[in-house]
């Protein structure tokens, strides 16, 4: 199938109509970026969205986890095509504020397509889902169940637990900010039940970018627990199973998903449970890390005998917010031509954002070739929590970094 014809079966042609789509093969790719980059009038840094790679992405996960349905953590990156493409494709969205809301609704997600996953929101928020027939979110403190009782009367609930052992994701602050203790759910049932609101399941979230499959079996087991305390406590029975995040395109990926498949059925059998068991996550890097490369261009240079040092139009306080601590993916490539760059003599190389903050580093120590004004680096695998993280410190703008579609499809 041509990428034309796959663009428009799987996407949707008439809600991606506003944007320039264009479609390039594997090879082809590069050459798209030296093309963006000749044309503009300003040198300026770009995203490009490979909307192949969404689709593709789309496809791993309803292999792997064919009965769990995605709400893409919105925070990741709201970018509306990524958004349309997500939405075409049948995911819901995990949306954290009322500007998260406000952004999905505005590109025809429906109230019914999101869960409002802050375990703490602000009154003004939770007054904003209650207006626009936002009716599930999550919580995990008495004081949120008072909240919500009286702003939000019609919502449904998912208590948010600490997972156990979270500690092993690469951001370990998950547990310590959110979820209830085991010594607290059966208090917190109670008063959610006496206030008259419904707690239909449970939530959790592991922490990001997790490598050992077995914590998502021991959140699964203490998910298992809290549906029993209900049980015991004979309130309605739930029916929901929040998995959360912490999903990454990775080798380990297939495994997770069989463990939490195996879990699933030893915890949740389908002979104890009802079939009408809904079963959900919130991954957000899964969907935006690989499919975005970020564009960016040499503006200054110093040369101190073997060590190169550069400046580029983009730094940790707009795209590198994150990836400046959190560098395990990320990708950079000078944009020479084909393999040239490979072959030429490296030298010991730091690359550092525009501001005037010493701190501002984008890559330290690296071996590159030699660059010169103007030249272009590329960074690949830079979706999840850049855009969305970035700032307008010393009057750079994260905002105004353009976003370029392509559909790059490959020939197997």
């Amino acid at each position: 199938m041509s990428a034309s014809a796959s663009l428009q079966l799987r996407l949707g042609a008439t809600q991606l109509k506003d944007w320039d789509v264009h479609r390039v093969s594997g090879d082809g790719f590069t050459a798209l970026i030296r093309s963006i980059s000749q044309k503009q009038k300003d040198r300026e840094p770009f995203y490009i969205l490979d909307l192949g790679a969404v689709v593709r992405l789309m496809d791993m996960w309803k292999q792997a986890l064919p009965n769990v349905v995605p709400y893409y953590a919105v925070k990741c990156n709201c970018q509306p095509p990524l958004i349309t493409a997500l939405a075409s494709l049948g995911a819901n969205f995990d949306c954290a504020s009322r500007a998260e809301i406000e952004t999905v609704m505005a590109l025809g997600v429906g109230a019914q397509q999101i869960v409002y996953a802050n375990p703490c929101k602000g009154e003004s928020h939770l007054k904003y889902a209650a207006s626009v027939g936002v009716n599930l979110t999550t919580f995990d403190s008495m004081q949120e169940i008072d909240k919500i009782i009286m702003w939000h009367k019609k919502c449904d609930l998912l208590l948010r637990i600490k997972a156990p052992n979270d500690e092993k994701g690469s951001w370990r602050s998950l547990g310590s900010k959110f979820g209830a203790l085991r010594e607290e759910v059966v208090p917190l049932l109670q008063h959610a039940n006496a206030a008259g609101l419904r707690v239909i399941g449970v939530s959790f979230h592991v922490g990001s970018k997790v490598n050992d499959p077995q914590v998502y079996r021991g959140a699964i087991a203490s998910a298992r627990g809290v549906f029993d305390a209900a049980a015991q406590l004979k309130l309605p029975p739930m029916h929901v199973l929040d998995i959360g995040g912490g999903f990454q395109e990775s080798p380990t990926f297939h495994e997770i998903a069989a463990v939490i498949k195996e879990a699933i059925n030893d915890y949740f059998p389908s002979s104890e449970t009802s079939e009408d068991l809904k079963i959900m996550a919130e991954p957000g890097r899964f969907f935006a890390e690989t499919a975005f490369t970020l564009v960016s261009n040499i503006i200054g240079k110093r040369v101190r005998g073997e060590k190169r040092e550069y400046w580029i139009d983009d730094g940790i306080y707009g795209s590198f917010n994150l990836p400046a601590y959190d560098k395990s993916s990320m990708m950079v490539k000078p944009l020479l031509g084909g393999s040239e760059w490979m072959n030429k003599a490296k030298f010991s190389s730091t690359v550092f954002g525009p501001t005037c903050d010493s701190m501002d580093m984008v890559v330290a120590e690296s071996q590159l070739p030699e660059l010169h004004m103007n030249d272009v680096l590329v960074f690949y695998n830079m979706g999840a929590y850049t855009a969305s993280a970035g700032t307008r410190f010393n009057g750079f703008d994260i905002s105004s970094i353009s976003t370029f579609l392509t559909y790059v499809y490959r020939q197997y």
